[in-house]
């Protein structure tokens, strides 16, 4: 494996609960977008490629991110149908590749190159874990010693399942020669009928790959649906300006 690092942003979700006609990846934190934040901090790891999944009429984006490359994920059928959209860009790259929601942007260049490394050190997928004060509405992530055995939803986790404090952020690193070939094998056979990311780790460990999971913060990893979670962003991104 080589020591490139590609990154796929998932920037395709529109900014509903925004109230806005903005995609949610452009409303900004501290008088910068989600998603300019995000490739600034990308850019210190000295990446090599970043790619932007963006939805048919996601223009803004595109501009937003230039010259950086987007792909178009012409129907939103789950989260790993959005990272698939950018194969075509990436279905020859063998270095690790970042997996970041467009709406986490104060995950710092620290986490993510220890996600890279861990990738490096022969994990084929690596999932980014916090622990939240209230668990309640986050997939969990099992883990055997330091190996990641599944992520399991809260609805359909056990009790002993529920009572795991280690929550999945949604961002992940793939080593780019398994990637595609992982999100081939991922089915739609769930009541929504979507592609989930999440899955990846199952189809790995089916695949006899390995996978682990390292911790961010809780603030770090936070995201934002509405104007409120906005506002919090920005208030954890001055605690950290102040720090």
């Amino acid at each position: 494996m080589n020591n490139k690092i590609a990154a796929v942003i998932l920037g395709a979700g529109k900014g509903t609960r925004m109230n806005s006609d903005l995609p949610k990846v452009m409303m900004k934190v501290s008088g910068k977008s989600m998603i300019k934040r995000i490739i600034d901090t990308l850019e210190e790891l000295k990446i090599d490629q970043i790619v932007t999944v963006i939805s048919p009429d996601g223009d803004v984006i595109k501009k937003e991110v230039w010259p950086y490359l987007t792909c178009v994920q012409y129907e939103q059928l789950g989260t790993a149908h959005a990272v698939n959209a950018a194969r075509d860009v990436l279905k020859n790259f063998d270095g690790a590749v970042l997996v970041v929601f467009g709406d986490t942007p104060l995950i710092t260049a620290q986490t993510f190159m220890r996600s890279v490394e861990k990738v490096r050190e022969g994990y084929a997928v690596v999932v980014l874990g916090f622990r939240p004060d209230d668990a309640a509405r986050y997939g969990r992530l099992v883990m055997l010693g330091n190996e990641l055995q599944k992520i399991v939803e809260y609805k359909d986790a056990t009790d002993a399942e529920r009572a795991i404090g280690f929550c999945n952020s949604g961002c992940m690193a793939f080593d780019g020669q398994y990637l595609f070939k992982i999100l081939e094998k991922i089915g739609n056979q769930n009541a929504a009928g979507e592609y989930y990311l999440t899955d990846a780790v199952e189809v790995a460990r089916k695949m006899g790959l390995k996978c682990t999971a390292i911790e961010g913060s809780p603030q770090e990893v936070a995201s934002a649906n509405t104007r409120e979670e906005l506002a919090l962003l920005e208030t954890y991104l001055e605690r950290k300006n102040n720090a």
